[in-house]
């Protein structure tokens, strides 16, 4: 497979989708943060003094997917049509698991966007309640689902179900 963002002289350049036809393209990644049980407690009563932990995150989150362009540098602009952000508790090993669905109507993926939008959600669950446990462990933040462009649909989480419009 050729390098896309390099051009015959080795110089950094982003891939040119010009004649790319535009498609409904749509992506979804997910990731966790592993947290202590004070710090799992606290979000899922709502009682962390920052605030509501989730909320917050999740309005976080959807704005690190708006902005992806601006962090990652051969990103396109992407007009985003939809962003959903949304978490699941997981009380016997104290996780907080979130994911991030992206959709546009255009030339290129959202996958950064959804991989972003995760990225920037858990971060500020650790920022949000760093106070508690600086031992929080952020990982396995993976694209788990895409539709559109020419690769079709991909999956790659095997857990991955879609049934209206939740997993």
């Amino acid at each position: 497979m050729e390098l896309t963002h390099f051009d015959s002289s080795g110089n950094v350049v982003m891939v040119d989708v010009t004649e790319k036809a535009e498609t409904v393209r749509e992506a979804t990644a997910g990731g966790k943060i592993r947290v202590n049980q004070a710090v799992y407690e606290a979000v899922e009563a709502g009682t962390v003094k920052k605030g509501d932990v989730l909320c917050v995150a999740a309005t976080a989150g959807v704005m690190g997917a708006k902005r992806t362009s601006e962090l990652i540098p051969m990103c396109h602009i992407l007009p985003i049509t939809n962003c959903r952000v949304w978490f699941e508790m997981n009380a016997e090993k104290r996780e907080i698991h979130c994911f991030c669905t992206v959709k546009v109507t255009g030339k290129t993926g959202v996958e950064m966007e959804a991989l972003t939008g995760v990225s920037t959600a858990l971060l500020t669950i650790y920022d949000m309640c760093k106070a508690l446990d600086k031992s929080m462990e952020i990982g396995e933040i993976s694209l788990w689902h895409k539709t559109g462009g020419q690769s079709g649909e991909i999956i790659n989480r095997r857990e991955f179900t879609w049934e209206n419009g939740a997993y």
